[in-house]
């Protein structure tokens, strides 16, 4: 069946499925991507974590683009790199829009908004004043960086706060629900953040024009969201047939117009925002059958995560890469994580917790990924698209410090996480384990030891 398949889509496309054409090249990297996660995964360590897979899929995209004589072969152009990565973008999105819990929203604690908001903010802030001085980048420019580094990677803090909360180390103070509720909220404020500013440096005016871009870029793309979220609630009907792969269907067609519409029409901070709001109107109208639903955007997300992650370290060529990038990109990062450290346990001073478990709060809160690759290469492809050297130039510097970011973050952050998680969050007596289904409750509150529900521990990006 394979074989006739790749054979019928040779017969139409020719080239393009032969060695150094576009299709055999996203084939080739698929694959590699998907067996280079599953062989990084296999790296287990006693006590720990395993490894993010993400990294596998990151590095054989590098590989690929680096290694002598498979780099002559391995060739996807532009336009077609740029088009799986927006579609990637839009699935991530639909994604996060699905994941937020209305109920989490209005029962949020003060401590939890200010650990979403608090250490995004101010990191952003400080990578774009950091920026500016030592690596060059405009304000616009420096903010849209800020952005893309100051998301938290669910990908990595989930599954490991996972390990720790079925053990029991954190549950009696909510630590792992907390982290878990926070990182979505974190990552919506990256995105709209970074969309933001994305239309700011893409507008061709006065400054004063560029913010007033950037407002009705946000506006426009929350109307449209809504409208269309409200579309999609009552559309298809509840009588039809197959109604979950229909309204699967319609979320992620819509979703995928959206991004590539905005962009078409000039407005390329706009579809972001538009998913964002849809996928979250729609799955408060389809209640608790939106499960379903996720379930099958996670299928395309299983597809797409390969070829992101993929696509992102093909970007990265050796030959071309400024070393004073390099280190400026990571001293940028460098300083940035420590500043962000420093305020997320200024975040969590009154909420309840000892100084060990503030710390470990204030740890866990650095990887970054899944959001990274999303967004990372955004400006790139902009850039691209207006055949603007310059802006080139500072979209290929937002991409390499992304880049960083991932190979440098997402496994120190997996293993200060299950390294760290022993030794500084408590655990619950044995009667409670016992009592609680060894280790699985949801949370308590810090200081009052109540219980508070879940908000939504598997809902992440």
């Amino acid at each position: 069946m394979a074989a006739l398949l790749f054979g019928v889509v040779w017969s139409i496309t020719a080239k393009e499925c032969e060695p150094g054409g576009n299709l055999f090249s996203i084939l080739l990297l698929l694959l590699c991507a998907v067996v280079g996660g599953k062989l990084v995964g296999l790296i287990k360590f006693p006590t720990l974590p395993p490894l993010p897979s993400l990294l596998g899929m990151l590095l054989s995209g590098f590989i690929l683009r680096n290694v002598p004589y498979v780099s002559e072969v391995f060739v996807i152009q532009h336009k077609w790199s740029g088009s799986l990565r927006n579609i990637a973008l839009a699935i991530i999105l639909v994604r996060a829009g699905l994941g937020l819990d209305a109920k989490a929203l209005q029962k949020l604690k003060l401590v939890c908004l200010r650990l979403a908001c608090g250490p995004c903010t101010i990191e952003a802030c400080s990578v774009a004043v950091i920026s500016h001085f030592l690596m060059g980048l405009p304000w616009i420019w420096g903010f849209i960086l800020g952005f893309v580094l100051g998301a938290v990677s669910p990908a990595v803090v989930v599954p490991s706060m996972l390990l720790l909360q079925k053990v029991g180390y954190g549950v009696e103070q909510g630590i792992p629900t907390l982290l878990m509720a926070a990182g979505s909220f974190d990552d919506i404020l990256a995105i709209t953040g970074f969309n933001i500013f994305l239309g700011m440096a893409f507008s061709t005016g006065s400054t004063l024009y560029s913010i007033f871009r950037g407002v009705i870029e946000v506006v426009g793309g929350m109307v449209a969201g809504v409208a269309l979220g409200f579309f999609i609630r009552y559309f298809p009907s509840k009588d039809q047939e197959s109604l979950v792969m229909k309204r699967a269907y319609l979320l992620l067609g819509l979703s995928v117009f959206a991004v590539f519409g905005s962009a078409a029409a000039g407005f390329s901070g706009s579809g972001g925002l538009c998913t964002l709001v849809l996928a979250f109107l729609a799955g408060i109208g389809w209640g608790s059958s939106k499960g379903a639903v996720e379930d099958i955007v996670g299928v395309a997300w299983d597809i797409f995560q390969p070829l992101l992650f993929g696509l992102i370290g093909a970007e990265i060529s050796v030959t071309s890469l400024n070393p004073s990038t390099v280190g400026l990109g990571v001293a940028t990062l460098s300083i940035a994580l420590v500043i962000r450290i420093v305020f997320t346990f200024v975040m969590v001073l009154f909420a309840g917790f000892n100084f060990k478990e503030k710390l470990f709060v204030s740890l866990a809160w650095v990887p970054k990924a899944t959001v990274q690759a999303a967004i990372g290469s955004v400006a790139l492809d902009t850039a691209r698209e207006k055949q603007n050297v310059l802006l080139e130039k500072y979209g290929m510097d937002v991409l390499t410090v992304a880049f960083l970011a991932i190979l440098i973050t997402a496994p120190m952050g997996a293993l200060i996480i299950g390294l760290a998680g022993p030794r500084l969050l408590r655990k619950p007596n044995s009667d409670q384990l016992e009592n609680e289904g060894m280790g699985l409750p949801k949370g308590e509150e810090p200081a009052d030891n109540h219980k508070r529900q879940s908000f939504g521990d598997e809902s992440t990006i």
